[in-house]
């Protein structure tokens, strides 16, 4: 009854009953005790009278649509003693002040407070006790700062006087799948980090126009989502300080629009089915603070551009013809990856001239020709020496590795830790792997799968005492398999299967540990059984 004290008179409740379990809008469980409070819509006018955190067997407030007013103690709370609350509505009133430093309830997992006069800072305190949270609504109210809560479902926050940048603490609510933030004042939002998500941004799958008004923006990382449609209908002129954007593995498709984006130095957009990438490349020329990856055309042979160039990645493009010449000018450029493309011709022998490159992935494409012996120069891929200068650079964005469709991501924040790799595999080059190659002696992984090698195994390959991963699978290459690669000691993956072996394999303890499909489809592999 103290509630209704409270409220202003005459008050609209009817609660005469001795029992009040069959008071209006009140629950209670088996043993008589509240569970339930709902009262929405009943036109109580008031304050909210301490009493009710004494019913401390209540799961379930309502009381929205009224016109509660006043404010809640700072120190008092939300019904302090309600350990069992779940379930908080108290929107369409006109309650005030700050929030509280905690809420009730260990156990709560919907809160609404939407159109009310609520104030100030969400304390991060506020969400201390509250891991079952998955909805939180204060929309249309005042605050001016959120934190982020623990395993929160939905936030809404628009029409509220949120400002400046949202702490970067929000990238640890995992299971986030709604975030409404319209009508606040972000016109401070610097970054975007949402790759590797499942990110549908409406019905539609598209970017919103509405980002291109985030003027501040300078990351922009969306990389590895399911977003698609015509990039040119946003205006990316609006964001001219954009430096960093990742649109990696999207269905976007259209002219790219960089014309404004002259402090770029990050553009990541493989996977997509861009169009007019000539015109873009004659713009990025421009781009001097450019040193990680960039669209490609075949066209510019008197490119004099990017050379601060670390990293080219144009994986899964569609690009067709040869390797562009002007590539051979990236003196800087130390991964080079263009895998799952159309590119034909041969490798061209000018990338063993590269001074700093030590990874290569020109995977599934349509090159022919033979594995260039220049290939076997690359500085890099020699000797420690060199290839410490390089290996302790920090990436300033991660770089992430699929190999293989059925495989996951592999993410590299230092070069340190991206292996010394030459990928050609299901390509059709042809003729016998030269024994040159045995002068790379920091080379980790050799994928020459799915070709055309022909003529037997070189002995060299038992030089490349840091390879890890060999495959030789699927191409013409005969005789025995050399003695000497007993000797790799740090081999993970080998693959020799589908060729025209022969002979007996090695009693090497080593190559013995590989599984029997190694070495099928040769003439060795009764051998082979027999030795597993």
């Amino acid at each position: 009854m103290a509630f209704t004290l409270a409220l202003s008179s005459p008050s609209p409740l009817n609660w005469t009953s001795i029992n009040c379990c069959y008071w209006e809008g009140i629950t209670c469980n088996q043993d008589g005790w509240i569970t339930h409070l709902h009262l929405p819509f009943k036109g109580l006018k008031g304050g909210i009278h301490p009493s009710l955190g004494n019913l401390t067997h209540l799961t379930y407030i309502n009381l929205s649509h009224n016109s509660l007013y006043g404010s809640i103690s700072q120190d008092i709370g939300f019904f302090p003693f309600v350990n069992r609350l779940e379930i908080l509505d108290l929107s369409y009133n006109l309650l005030s002040s700050e929030l509280p430093f905690s809420l009730p309830s260990s156990s709560i997992q919907v809160v609404d407070f939407f159109t009310n006069h609520f104030h100030g800072v969400i304390p991060s305190s506020f969400f201390h006790q509250t891991r079952n949270l998955t909805s939180f609504n204060v929309s249309n109210n005042t605050f001016s700062d959120i934190y982020n809560a623990t395993t929160l479902e939905e936030i809404a926050l628009p029409v509220n006087l949120l400002y400046r940048s949202i702490s970067d603490r929000i990238v640890n609510l995992t299971n986030l799948a709604i975030l409404n933030l319209y009508y606040n004042h972000f016109s401070g939002l610097k970054f975007i980090f949402l790759h590797f998500n499942y990110l549908e941004v409406n019905s539609l799958n598209t970017l919103p126009p509405s980002l291109m008004n985030c003027t501040n923006l300078s990351e922009l990382l969306l990389g590895d989502n399911n977003l698609e449609g015509d990039i040119s209908a946003l205006n990316f002129s609006k964001l001219s300080i954009l430096s960093k954007i990742d649109l990696w593995s999207y269905n976007f498709n259209g002219p790219f629009p960089i014309l404004f984006l002259k402090y770029l130095s990050f553009l990541s957009l493989s996977g997509n089915k861009w169009t007019n990438l000539t015109g873009a490349m004659n713009i990025l020329m421009r781009c001097e603070s450019l040193i990680v990856e960039i669209p490609a055309d075949d066209g510019l042979v008197d490119f004099d551009g990017f050379k601060n160039l670390q990293i080219l990645s144009l994986s899964r493009c569609e690009l067709t013809g040869q390797i562009p010449f002007w590539l051979s000018k990236l003196k800087k450029l130390e991964i080079l990856n263009l895998d799952f493309n159309r590119i034909t011709v041969s490798v061209p022998i000018w990338l063993g001239t590269l001074p700093r490159l030590f990874y290569i992935n020109l995977g599934s494409n349509q090159i022919s020709g033979e594995f260039p012996k220049e290939l076997c120069r690359l500085a890099m891929l020699l000797y420690e020496g060199t290839s410490a200068q390089v290996y302790q650079n920090y990436l300033e964005l991660p770089i992430f590795v699929k190999i293989r469709d059925d495989a996951k991501a592999l993410q590299y924040n230092y070069l340190y830790f991206f292996p010394p790799s030459i990928y050609l595999y299901n390509n059709s080059i042809s003729g016998n792997i030269p024994t040159e190659i045995g002068q790379l002696r920091l080379l980790h992984k050799l994928g020459l799968g799915f070709n055309n090698f022909s003529g037997s195994i070189p002995d060299q390959i038992s030089n490349l005492k840091n390879l890890d991963t060999l495959d030789l699978s699927k191409n013409h290459l005969t005789g025995k398999i050399p003695e000497s690669l007993k000797g790799l000691n740090f081999l993970s993956y080998l693959n020799f299967s589908y060729n025209d072996l022969e002979g007996p394999i090695t009693t090497s303890t080593q190559l013995r540990s590989f599984q029997s499909s190694a070495f099928e489809g040769s003439r060795y592999q009764t051998n082979a059984e027999q030795l597993m």
